[in-house]
């Protein structure tokens, strides 16, 4: 089932950089490519912190 969602949500992101109004709208897809990446990072990097406190405390 997820896979007929992706492929129905398929999006051409180069069309759509040709067909934007302005330089923009390039930036954003930038963003918001790196956005979750970034969010993972932070995740992993707090799971890490915690759990090398909660050893040191123990």
């Amino acid at each position: 089932m997820h896979l007929l969602v992706t492929l129905l949500q398929e999006v051409d992101i180069e069309q759509k950089l040709k067909d934007a109004p302005d330089d923009n709208y390039g930036i954003g897809v930038f963003i918001g490519s790196m956005l979750p990446f970034i969010i993972l990072v932070i995740i992993a990097y707090a799971t890490y912190r915690y759990n090398k406190k909660r050893v040191n405390n123990d």
